[in-house]
Parts: structure tokens; sequence; C-alpha cells
């Protein structure tokens, strides 16, 4: 959300972007302005509780399923331990006869596998989280790169309340940078908050987390703009990387964090948030339009919420969920058993 309009100074996609605008929603002034902005509000707010109830919902199922994977593949590993055991003796020369009978080439992709398998057991649970995301943000700047998938792009990785399209992009584009330096900016501070705060939430609460401060930075930003009239487009993961980045310095405000090119420089994490929320408090009423500091501002403050709030409303009482989905996942189908008779229905 950080680069509002870097990527709209190209003509072409001007031009592409015009043709998706609403007419209605373009009037700033007057009775018309105001009930336009009204209805673009409340259109707007349904989709974005139900995105963030649907995330945490999805998320705690999630984590119900990887729980009862874990287990069987925990039991599966003690049985295969045990084959292992009773067949020690022939192990060794089997795989070594294996490994003369491959080609050259097939020993090669078999220790690229092994570095890049290597690689990925060292990284900790949150780097592999959002290792995901980063292949989705790299694959959509990709796109942004082919001309016959602007239109489409334009219209759904892009966020803005002028647009008719205004529920499906404010999750979609979290996941939407035109600039390589916007993304790269973006990733990296993604990557480096990723091992606290899946470490402190888990994998599942993280997921839900970000998605829906994408969402909720998102519709801030159509606040804000459908109410100053200053419409525009915006895409980026910065108001999801807010929310997270909230979230660590709020629950560890005496961490201490650096800045990359100067590492003699250090600071606390609840001063960093400071700084970040005043600078874009500032952008907000000095009208600073590079970034959509809006977004910024409501994934910030979304992040504090559920840190001091939020976690115990809503992911402390996912359990009635939990039970729900338990109880359907375990239900007997009522069909009879191979040779049990008639069985019930």
């Amino acid at each position: 959300m950080a680069w509002r309009g870097g990527f709209m100074k190209r003509a072409k996609i001007n031009s592409l972007y015009a043709q998706f605008l609403s007419p209605k929603s373009s009037r700033r002034t007057g009775a018309p302005y105001a009930t336009a902005t009204q209805e673009t509000t409340k259109t707007l707010q349904a989709p974005g509780v139900h995105s963030g109830g649907c995330s945490f919902g999805t998320a705690a199922i999630l984590q119900y399923e990887s729980v009862k994977s874990r287990v069987r593949m925990a039991m599966e590993e003690a049985k295969e331990e045990k084959r292992d055991k009773l067949g020690e003796g022939h192990n060794t020369t089997y795989w070594h006869n294996w490994w003369n009978q491959l080609s050259h080439f097939q020993k090669q992709v078999i220790l690229v596998m092994s570095v890049v398998d290597d690689w990925w057991s060292g990284l900790s649970e949150g780097q592999k989280t959002v290792t995901g995301i980063i292949a989705l943000n790299t694959l959509v700047l990709c796109c942004w790169r082919m001309p016959s998938m602007q239109r489409s792009l334009v219209k759904y990785f892009t966020s803005n309340p002028a647009s008719k399209t205004r529920c499906l992009p404010m999750v979609l584009s979290s996941f939407s940078h035109y600039s390589i330096i916007h993304m790269l900016t973006n990733m990296y501070v993604l990557w480096t908050f990723s091992t606290s705060i899946v470490s402190l939430l888990g994998r599942e609460q993280f997921l839900a987390l970000y998605l829906s401060g994408g969402v909720i930075s998102t519709f801030v930003s159509y606040v804000f703009k459908t109410t100053t009239g200053r419409l525009g487009p915006s895409l980026g993961a910065s108001g999801a990387i807010m929310t997270v980045l909230a979230a660590v310095c709020t629950k560890t405000p005496e961490a201490k964090l650096g800045i990359l090119l100067l590492p003699m420089v250090s600071f606390t994490a609840g001063n960093a948030l400071k700084a970040l929320v005043a600078l874009d408090t500032a952008g907000l009423l000095l009208g600073w339009r590079f970034f959509d500091h809006a977004a910024h501002l409501g994934g910030a403050l979304f992040g504090v919420w559920y840190i001091a709030y939020g976690n115990e409303m809503i992911w402390r009482n996912r359990e009635p969920l939990v039970r729900f989905w338990h109880e359907l996942r375990n239900k007997p189908n009522g069909r009879p058993r191979p040779g049990g008779g008639g069985g019930q229905v």
C-alpha cells in the first residue's frame, strides 16, 4: 500500500485504469459526494469484517489440521525407524549400488536438491512461512511486466475507492508491487520480522493477522480517500507489514532494532513504532502523497489493537469453532461397514 502512484506515471496504464473508474465516485463536493462517501464506507464495512473473520476462522482450522498431521507424521516416522533397524544390514550396500547406477546428471540434480534441502532446513518457521508470501509477490511483479496482464492487474490488484471493483483488491493489492525496489524493501522488512512474529503468534495466527492487516489498512485508506476526495490507486504490502511490525513492537517494546546501512545506530522497538506512527500522521495531515499514509496508520493501529485486545477476543475464543470442525470431520457418514451388517443411519 505504500507507493500510491509511481506506477501510474506511464500513460498506457493510466488509460487502462481510467476504464475502471466510477463516474459517481469522482464527485468531490456537495451532498452527492457526501452520499457517495457514506455509501462506499457502508459497502466496504461488511467485506472488511467478513474477511478478517474468515482469516482467523480459517487459521484456527488450519492449526487443527496441522496438529493432526504432525501427530500422524510422528507415528509414521516411529514405524519407519523400527523398519530401518530391522533392515539395517543391507541398507548400506543397497544404497551404494543404487548411487553407482545413476548418471552424472542425476547425481548433480540430487546434490543440488540436497543443498536446497539443507538451506530450507536451516530457516526458521517464520522464514519458511513468508517464503510463500515473497514468491506470490514476485509472481505478481513479473505479471506487471506483461502487457496482456496489466488490464486485469489494474482492476484486481490495485485498490481505489473510485474503481468499480473495490472488495477483492482489498486482499489482492497486498500482494502487488509495480516497482522492484518497492517490493524488495517490503519483503526485506517482512523477512526481518518473520521469525519474531511467528514465534510469538504461530504460523496460522500470523497468516490471519497478515491478511486481516492488509484488508483493514486498505479499508482505512478507502475511508480517508473518499472523505478527502483524494482518489487514487494504491498497491503494495506495506499496510499488512505495518500490522506485523506494530504487533512485534507492541509485544516486545524493549527489543533492540537497527538500520541495515547504519549498524552503529540502535533503538528500541517501542520508539521505532512511535516514530513511524508520528511520520505517517504528519504525512496524513500535511497531504504527502508519495506514500499511502492512511493505510500505514490503519495497519499499525490494527497491529497494536490485536496484541492489546484482539488476541484475547478472537484467537483465544476459537475453541467452539475448532470443536465444531472436529465433530464435523469425525461425524459418521452412515454407510454400512464392509461385512459389518447394516450399521446405523
